[in-house]
């Protein structure tokens, strides 16, 4: 498959033409041109539990990655939301998605240890390894991770693990917008072990995860009232399902400090700790939006309920502009993959 590929960017790149990268549920583009299907190089080609790794091809289901580790009492800590069946393990890499423990445990690239992928020019890379303390050379598998194709072909990726908690439980608060960012800041400074937290419709959900007495003694603590099922309502939170993510008004994903006060008179939503909004505002607003947004160390993007947003610079001042641009041309010179 990896021969095939290859061959197939450098004809491309002679000819001067493009080619999309397809995953689970990437929305193909018809006159974007010829496609390169990564569910056609699929398996886990190795997996050490002792080891907290796994190495994976990009064409593998996500679940069947995650029914491997479950099995093994092991897990993908970012809690990548599948947005799907057909979801990949490359199509999470690519996009760079997290769930609910993002801000908890890390982010995608913080447990990927090492990365393959096919350049511009047809060349197979290897970056990284199988080992948490590779330090030797740029640490170009974190650069490939979000970066939604615009860089090559992501061929396989080792991952770090970690144990599933033992204990687990949800409890929820009646808070408004503003006590709920302070509680959620304020009880993760207090090393309760918070590993999700969310505000929507008046509510603060806050999941503790972990040791069983840890997780016991910050219920004591925490108080609030027992979310039943709560495994199935953070799945549907993750992937979008959640009745919020259902109405008609454009959506917009803003990245914000924590403690940032919530919008006026906006239909919102808050996680991450505070670092995440989701905000209900007419695209009309958008400029505000990322006004916003910018003002509180962030940024905003639109949001398509269900999907993955595509690769966007809007905003980057000229300097970033300038080292996208480079990086596009140092793995992509003849302009094979889609652009900035």
């Amino acid at each position: 498959m990896i021969e095939a590929w290859q061959a197939q960017i450098k004809a491309a790149a002679a000819k001067g033409q493009k080619l999309q990268i397809a995953g689970g549920n990437t929305p193909l583009d018809s006159a974007a041109g010829a496609v390169i299907d990564t569910r056609q190089h699929t398996g886990i080609v190795e997996y050490e539990p002792n080891e907290l790794v796994i190495v994976v091809r990009c064409g593998t289901p996500l679940a069947d990655v995650e029914s491997a580790m479950a099995k093994a009492g092991q897990m993908l800590a970012f809690e990548p939301p599948h947005f799907g069946e057909h979801c990949t393990i490359g199509g999470v890499v690519a996009t760079g998605t997290s769930g609910p423990r993002r801000p908890y445990a890390g982010s995608v690239r913080d447990f990927v240890l090492g990365t393959k992928i096919i350049d511009g020019k047809g060349d197979h890379l290897s970056f990284g390894g199988k080992v948490m303390k590779n330090v030797a050379g740029f640490d170009v598998s974190r650069l490939l991770t979000g970066s939604m194709g615009t860089l090559g072909v992501i061929t396989e990726i080792s991952f770090k693990c970690l144990p599933l908690p033992k204990a687990q439980a949800t409890r929820v608060f009646d808070f408004n917008a503003t006590d709920a960012i302070e509680k959620m800041n304020r009880w993760y400074a207090e090393a309760n072990p918070i590993t999700a937290t969310t505000w929507v419709d008046g509510k603060l959900y806050v999941r503790l995860a972990g040791a069983e007495p840890a997780v016991n003694t910050a219920v004591q603590k925490l108080g609030g009232e027992s979310l039943a099922n709560d495994t199935a309502w953070w799945a549907d939170w993750r992937e979008q399902k959640h009745s919020f993510f259902e109405r008609d008004v454009p959506l917009h994903r803003m990245s914000c400090k924590s403690t940032a006060a919530p919008l006026d008179e906006a239909v919102q939503a808050i996680d991450w700790g505070g670092a995440q909004r989701w905000v209900r505002a007419p695209l009309a607003d958008a400029a505000k939006t990322r006004y916003w947004a910018k003002r509180h160390g962030g940024y905003a993007t639109a949001n398509a309920a269900g999907s993955r947003s595509s690769f966007s610079t809007d905003g980057l001042d000229a300097a970033l502009l300038d080292t996208h641009a480079k990086i596009k041309q140092s793995f992509d010179p003849y302009g094979v993959f889609h652009g900035l």
